[in-house]
């Protein structure tokens, strides 16, 4: 490493035309870089410069040398230029996970990384959780309870849900007045982790709570098939997507039981590990922060992940 030093020093010396000067760009004294160009050509046998009190001269060895010396630090400071634009303007593939009906919520969330010409945006949308290592995942999205692991979380904040169903289906099969009433109706499901039958815990106005053990007549393991089976009427679903709520704004979908509550999910944005983060990372986590209301750099940051 001493002679990277040495090499680097010695092309200083050239481009600035005496040692002088170069000690002045280096923050040395001169009598240190004499030093370090003494070392280098008993390093390599060889003369590289001739000295004289008015200036200094190249040797044939060392306009050979001297190219080589050049072209190295040439290609340290591309290097260095290369991590500041990575450090502090977004640029290269951001690579991001999230449950399928993420996909309108990123698109609007993200968008300000649009003026950014040199990022490209990847996005892996899929239900079933994705190894981030494996898959060379930036940020995951990560919904409900976190189980421990060596990844970080950031809570982003929460994200309601609310039983909704298409007109269609209520003017046929009629309004549930109560949670019971529910189990006289068509349950659209998410895939439990075994069996057919999902839990669903409400809270009523009073306080009041009801636990509620449903078999769904249809089960999916993505909320954008039971986002399509609900608006087409097939049952009663529980609207978490963005689909979901943009249906539920323009009537394609109603919301069912809305006197009786369910616990909010939070979210999390889960990155690979600790420290530093590219700029293109530390962005899209402060616009995603926004768009939930919380605060990805914040006190929330835990060890918690199941083995994305």
């Amino acid at each position: 490493m001493d002679q990277f030093k040495r090499m680097a020093i010695f092309a200083e010396v050239v481009a600035a035309g005496s040692l002088t000067a170069a000690a002045r760009q280096l923050g040395m004294t001169p009598s240190a870089v004499s030093q370090h160009l003494r070392q280098l050509e008993q390093a390599l046998g060889l003369a590289l410069l001739h000295r004289s009190t008015r200036r200094l001269t190249l040797t044939e060895a060392g306009e050979r040398y001297h190219v080589g010396c050049a072209a190295m630090v040439a290609a340290a400071r591309s290097a260095e230029q290369a991590l500041a634009r990575l450090r502090d303007e977004p640029e290269g593939e951001l690579r991001l996970a999230a449950p399928a009906g993420f996909g309108g919520l990123l698109a609007t969330a993200l968008a300000p990384l649009r003026s950014y010409p040199r990022l490209r945006l990847q996005l892996l949308l899929d239900d079933a959780v994705i190894d981030l290592i494996e898959a060379r995942v930036d940020i995951a999205l990560r919904v409900g309870t976190l189980a421990d692991s060596a990844l970080v979380a950031r809570k982003l904040g929460r994200m309601t849900r609310q039983l909704c169903a298409a007109p269609a289906y209520l003017a046929e099969r009629g309004w549930p007045a109560q949670p019971q009433d529910l189990l006289q109706h068509d349950w659209l499901g998410s895939k439990p982790r075994s069996g057919s039958v999902e839990m669903l815990e409400l809270q009523g106005p009073n306080g009041e709570r009801e636990t509620l053990r449903l078999e769904g007549r249809v089960q999916a393991s993505q909320v954008t098939a039971l986002h399509a089976l609900c608006v087409a009427g097939w049952g009663i679903s529980l609207g978490v997507s963005e689909d979901d709520r943009q249906a539920l704004a323009d009537g394609r979908l109603l919301p069912v039981l809305s006197g009786w509550q369910l616990a909010d999910l939070p979210v999390y944005a889960v990155t690979p590990r600790r420290g530093e983060q590219p700029a293109k990372v530390r962005h899209a986590l402060d616009l995603l922060a926004a768009w939930f209301g919380g605060a990805a750099h914040g006190a929330d940051a835990v060890r918690a992940v199941s083995a994305a």
